[in-house]
């Protein structure tokens, strides 16, 4: 068995979303000798990747359920991982332990995506409960420093690269999104609620509509997690999908940061991003 982290409890509670990363995110904890117990979120979550491990289903509004379970199955950790589309409050069914906390629900439905996460960890938290992030559960899944792929921004590149990280370090405040695309000084997109695979359709579009005029190549995708942002919760991720976005859209690469981005599928992203020539930074 591997050596446990100290600071991380015996098992594991992993609140899966949709995606790949709860399942990548469970596989590493038992390689660290640590057992995860998945609480899949309906609607959300892969019914059949989820079965390879002990799980109960619950909803969006099941807090006390969840909370319930987890001291049943000794998580005194827990991890929020995966994607999920933001309910709207009136389409939530809260459970008993939802309804007693109802002005923390109401008030955390009052405010961007990081005001919502971190009311919910702060739900938790006041429980008994630890909330995590990658950096403790799984860091092997965290974007390393450096180039990913063969090919490497050039000198323009990484002026476009500096200005989408100062770009998204002013939107920081407005909890809007993480991540912009910059073409030869010019920002031609930033991203919002419909995340980063939209944004690169939306680079498509432009182009066939002739409203991005730069020759394919050029242009690159930045990601970064916002300023003041509870780093235990949503931090921006790439995987295989997002190659192939930047493909399609013609950029010639990402650059993100290091240490503070999920990478999904590493090996399909390097063999991926070395079929179209693009690179893949992290940067400091």
């Amino acid at each position: 068995m591997a050596e446990q982290t100290p600071q991380i409890s015996r098992n594991v509670g992993v609140v899966a979303g949709g995606g790949v990363l709860p399942f990548a995110v469970a596989d590493s904890l038992i390689a660290r000798g640590v057992t995860p117990i998945l609480f899949p979120l309906k609607g959300s979550c892969d019914a059949a990747a989820v079965l390879r491990f002990k799980h109960h289903w619950i909803t969006p509004g099941s807090l006390g359920r969840l909370q319930r379970l987890a001291r049943a199955e000794a998580c005194g950790d827990l991890i929020f991982i995966g994607s999920l589309v933001r309910p709207a409050l009136s389409e939530m069914w809260l459970d008993w332990g939802a309804i007693k906390a109802l002005p923390t629900v109401i008030s955390a439905f009052r405010g961007g995506d990081n005001h919502l996460l971190k009311a919910v960890g702060r739900y938790f938290e006041t429980g008994g409960f630890r909330i995590l992030g990658l950096k403790e559960v799984a860091p092997d899944l965290l974007m390393p420093l450096g180039n990913l792929a063969h090919a490497q921004p050039d000198e323009a590149t990484r002026a476009d690269i500096a200005k989408g990280r100062a770009v998204l370090a002013a939107l920081s405040p407005f909890d809007i999104g993480q991540g912009c695309v910059v073409i030869d000084g010019h920002v031609v997109a930033v991203e919002d609620t419909g995340g980063t695979d939209e944004l690169l359709q939306r680079i498509v579009a432009l182009r066939e509509r002739g409203r991005i005029r730069a020759r394919p190549g050029r242009g690159v995708l930045v990601k970064a997690p916002k300023a003041g942002q509870d780093l235990r919760f949503d931090l921006p991720a790439m995987g295989p999908r997002t190659i192939e976005g930047l493909a399609k859209a013609q950029l010639a690469g990402m650059a993100v940061v290091a240490g503070y981005t999920v990478v999904a599928e590493p090996q399909a992203i390097v063999e991926a991003a070395d079929r179209a020539g693009l690179f893949v930074v992290g940067e400091p």
